[in-house]
């Protein structure tokens, strides 16, 4: 299985962005999955893939009326849309006060994201992003059937020792007292930071050790570029080549890594890819916007 969830202890340092490009350049199908609480941003700045807009009722928002009866993970297919350059998506709830209708759910939604993977119709990875996360948001319970759950936080000394003492908190709720062990307790916990291309390296080095010091069992997994004019391309307001973009190129490389690195842990047959789409094409870089976000 391949669950991947994304999310931030505190501020905008870029889920969404994160998980749209990662979704975009991920070696297999995948599926984007919008599971932030307290709302989500795609339907409001995408393009469908039929040149209208996304329907805001159609996904975690209808997911939550079916799912009262049991959710098979093909299911989500229903649910879901293709954006304008062929990203399938759930888009997420409109607001907070929607997500009381997927209260208690957000377990069987992880296990559900988690066995889409291992469909024998339509496999596919999950990226899920799931915002800004706090000691009680009902995202945890997805988070515990990840494969992967990435903590995407900036490079100031404040928010790197918030994702340190926030990896700390995830580790002994979803790990207990394993943290710490010579075998890597599941699901993972990485760091994805935004950084500087100029000094990532060095600040990833410096992260890492880190964590290895806190002995969190955590580790950085890759820097994704801080590009700002990438990530207006990216969410469709400026024009230009996505592909060439140090936003996009730095995230073929994490998404390279990961797959490379814990790859062979997730195996399943992949049959063939997403109708429309090709595993490392950009969206909307030529057929229109696709949404980023400022989180």
């Amino acid at each position: 299985m391949a669950l991947i969830a994304l999310a931030a202890d505190k501020g905008s340092p870029g889920v969404t962005t994160a998980a749209v490009a990662l979704s975009a350049v991920w070696p297999r199908r995948v599926l984007l999955a919008e599971a932030d609480p307290a709302g989500g941003d795609l339907v409001y700045r995408g393009q469908a893939a039929h040149g209208g807009p996304l329907n805001p009722n159609a996904g975690m928002l209808s997911i939550a009326a079916t799912a009262r009866r049991g959710l098979a993970p093909d299911q989500l297919w229903d649910h879901s849309q293709t954006l304008s350059g062929g990203l399938d998506v759930l888009v997420g709830i409109g607001s907070s006060e929607q997500a009381a209708g997927l209260a208690g759910q957000w377990s069987l939604l992880g296990r559900s994201f988690a066995a889409l993977a291992e469909s024998p119709q339509a496999p596919a990875d999950v990226m899920a992003d799931c915002g800004r996360i706090s000691g009680d948001t009902p995202a945890l319970d997805l988070f515990a059937h990840a494969s992967l759950v990435l903590l995407v936080a900036r490079t100031q000394p404040e928010s790197i020792a918030r994702v340190r003492d926030r990896v700390l908190a995830l580790s002994t709720r979803l790990h207990g007292a394993s943290r710490g062990g010579a075998q890597p307790a599941t699901p993972l916990i990485g760091v994805l930071l935004v950084a500087d291309p100029s000094d990532s390296a060095k600040v990833a080095g410096q992260v890492d050790s880190m964590l290895i010091g806190a002995q969190s069992g955590a580790r950085v997994m890759g820097t994704l570029a801080h590009d700002p004019s990438g990530a207006e391309q990216l969410a469709g307001r400026k024009r230009g080549r996505l592909d060439r973009s140090l936003l996009i190129r730095s995230a073929r490389q994490i998404a390279r890594d990961i797959y490379q690195q814990y790859g062979a842990a997730w195996t399943f047959p992949v049959q063939g890819a997403a109708p429309g789409y090709m595993p490392g094409q950009m969206p909307g870089a030529a057929q229109g916007p696709i949404p980023g976000a400022r989180r």
